[in-house]
């Protein structure tokens, strides 16, 4: 019943979220800048949320998720500019071929643990980048142009549908199964838990929803490279996680927000940009060395305000 009732809340809030947003853009109040600035933070949002699962919900260190947000801008671009099809199409081609880029690299990778398989979802997703490189297809190095097709709407569809989706899988049984392969793999393992199955899951899933967000990512902007997809972009969205807190969804939400905000204000001033950048990390890093959030949920601390009140009431 509550988990119910939670459910219709975040649902409720999204709505009125979203209602109110869009009708600040359609009277202007918001301009292009910012509303584009929205539609960039939600794409960065699926990001983190798809890889916490992987990270923070099965305790597997990737570096590969630039690979699979390449994947979902490309198929999607190819499906749009090459094919004609509608962008709808493109959003689910994407998010399907990522995940079977994903498969691809997580059945035999996930075999491997700690920084053998962050060296080898890193060299994939740079193999990625190079292939792309290479093909003049999509034309190469020098990019290819897609036509803006992204609008808030479309972006907060699919934000709402990652987060229903990776909270729900996280507090069903498979999620639990995952959460005792990040505690202890080698006891998951010894109680009968299929612990390559669970952690190829994981990552199919995140690939799918990052292949997702690389098709609005794809679309937001009239032109995509080889170039926006380097190591550097993981390492970004890595960030985002580790930040907001490992195991921590929330966490990963509002690190998310924060640094999007900090990155996007703080463009007029190149030459400071990535100083105070670095400098918002270190000091939260330093007083919060567990991230902003932990491993707790924005839920689990209204428990803890709402029993420390009614404590505080029953002491009176």
């Amino acid at each position: 019943m509550k988990k119910s009732k939670q459910f219709w809340s975040f649902i409720a809030s999204s709505l009125i979220v979203y209602t109110v947003i869009q009708v600040l853009i359609s009277v202007g109040i918001l301009n292009d800048f910012y509303s584009n600035t929205l539609i960039f933070m939600a794409i960065n949002i699926m990001l983190a949320v798809s890889l916490h699962l992987v990270i923070g919900v099965t305790g597997q260190f990737s570096l590969g998720h630039a690979g699979f947000l390449a994947v979902g801008a490309y198929i999607s671009a190819i499906v749009t500019m090459k094919f004609q099809l509608p962008f709808p199409v493109a959003i689910l081609a994407a998010g399907v071929i990522a995940t079977i880029a994903g498969l691809i690299i997580g059945i035999p990778s996930l075999r491997l643990r700690g920084d053998y398989l962050a060296i080898a979802t890193l060299g994939f997703a740079e193999i990625i980048r190079i292939v792309f490189l290479n093909i003049e297809y999509v034309g190469g190095a020098a990019g290819m142009q897609v036509t803006h097709l992204t609008t808030w709407t479309s972006a907060f569809i699919c934000l709402f549908v990652t987060i229903v989706v990776i909270v729900n899988f996280t507090n069903s049984r498979h999620g639990r199964a995952c959460i005792s392969v990040r505690e202890n793999e080698i006891a998951s393992d010894a109680m009968g838990i299929n612990t390559t199955y669970y952690k190829v899951l994981a990552f199919a899933i995140g690939s799918f929803f990052a292949g997702v967000a690389g098709a609005l990512y794809a679309h937001n902007f009239y032109i995509i490279q080889p170039a926006n997809f380097g190591f550097l972009k993981s390492i970004d969205i890595l960030i985002y996680v580790v930040l907001g807190g490992l195991g921590s969804l929330s966490g990963a939400i509002v690190a998310t927000i924060l640094l999007t905000i900090v990155s996007t204000f703080l463009q007029s001033y190149p030459e400071t940009r990535m100083i105070i950048y670095s400098l918002v990390l270190i000091i939260v890093m330093l007083y919060r060395p567990k991230g902003l959030m932990g491993t707790m949920e924005i839920t689990d601390y209204f428990k803890l305000w709402r029993g420390s009140k009614g404590g505080s009431q029953h002491d009176k």
